[in-house]
């Protein structure tokens, strides 16, 4: 055993073998990372507000604990792929910006843009979106950003009370008004607060428990 292992580690330390190797290693991470991410999350979910046997409850968490880790494991797959060979066509060999984005977008609609998306696609693009925002944001109030020096302070103070502000209120009038045009999860988390909330029949479902 001693001897494989050293064939092995000989063979995963080869230098000629790094990009190809780093792309195996990402999809390794992506899925766990997926996995990890997943499946407390959809424990947590399923067990509070899906009904159906216990059998039943899991087959649903394990198929999106696998989804989940699977679509991460593909596109760091396709997004390395793609850049080793943007990288290895350039001029310089080197990784260039637009490389980074055009790797990303390749991966992007390969495995999260095409046919039907499932709810965990939908919310891992819609995380992402999330973030991206958040990061444009900050990146616009940098010096060289698009918001012009004289206004940077204002925007930097402001801006996170607005946007908070705005999105609760979003998400309350269309809770109530358009509910159908929001994720079921999210649904299900505001119907709990908010409309189970309103409903009792004793001090027991008034305190101890919801129904």
């Amino acid at each position: 055993m001693e001897g494989i292992r050293k064939y092995l580690d000989r063979i995963v330390l080869d230098p000629q073998l790094a990009d190809l190797l780093a792309i195996v290693k990402g999809a390794r991470n992506g899925f766990t990372y997926g996995a990890k991410i997943r499946f407390p999350h959809a424990l947590v979910m399923i067990f509070l507000f899906r009904s159906g046997t216990l059998r039943e409850k899991f087959k649903i968490i394990f198929k999106a604990t696998f989804q989940h880790a699977r679509n991460l494991a593909t596109f760091a797959t396709v997004y390395k792929s793609v850049l080793l060979l943007l990288r290895s066509t350039s001029s310089d060999g080197k990784e260039a910006s637009p490389h980074t984005f055009l790797a990303g977008l390749l991966g992007g609609y390969m495995v999260f843009g095409r046919g039907i998306q499932s709810s965990v696609n939908q919310q891992i693009v819609i995380y992402v979106f999330a973030r991206v925002m958040l990061a444009l944001a900050r990146l616009s109030v940098q010096k060289g950003g698009a918001i012009p020096r004289e206004y940077r302070e204002r925007v930097t103070n402001n801006a996170w009370p607005v946007f908070a502000a705005l999105s609760w209120a979003s998400v309350m009038w269309l809770y109530r008004w358009h509910p159908k045009t929001l994720q079921p999860s999210l649904k299900s988390s505001m119907k709990y607060i908010y409309i189970d909330s309103n409903h009792w029949d004793s001090f027991r479902t008034l305190l101890l428990q919801n129904k």
